[in-house]
């Protein structure tokens, strides 16, 4: 069974150990705390959209949901702030490592695309489950040799049908 807190990536491996760092350990880290300063260096603003695929298999649903990276603070926010509100039946932070998997990043020069799949969810104090079930396509680029997200299409259905 995979330790899900541990990267995935041979400690040769750089590039990849860094960009799962920033999509994974401080993503989660910061979402859960609500604090968005701790992860607004991973972006590049002035490159930075993202499309929301609303869970759907149809590109032509998709939409550009965030043309400003202020576009998407504002929803990430919106979204930390929400959470926080729940109360869990287990800790959140194993249950979203748990749920997370981020083992598929190409590297093509200073460019890259990670995939990275949502597939479980969290048991909540009230006996339900949130399901966390889609996936997101990050593209990301190497500026000052330092990894940092351009954008993404996010909330893809997790698994995608037909696959």
């Amino acid at each position: 069974m995979r330790d899900p807190f541990s990267n995935p990536f041979d400690p040769a491996d750089a590039d990849r150990r860094a960009i799962w760092h920033m999509l994974v350990e401080s993503d989660i880290d910061a979402f859960l705390a609500g604090d968005w300063e701790a992860v607004a260096d991973d972006f590049a603003p002035a490159e930075f959209s993202a499309i929301d695929a609303r869970r759907l298999p149809d590109p032509g649903e998709w939409r550009l949901a965030f043309a400003t990276l202020d576009d998407y603070r504002r929803e990430w926010l919106r979204q930390a702030q929400g959470f926080s509100r729940l109360r869990f039946a287990e800790d959140p932070r194993t249950a979203i490592f748990r749920t997370t998997r981020l083992e598929e990043i190409q590297i093509e020069g200073d460019r890259a695309l990670a995939r990275k799949r949502f597939d479980g969810g969290i048991r909540l104090a009230d006996g339900s489950f949130d399901a966390m079930n889609w996936q997101t396509l990050y593209q990301c680029r190497r500026i000052d040799a330092r990894w940092r997200i351009t954008g993404f299409v996010g909330y893809l259905p997790h698994p995608m049908p037909g696959a």
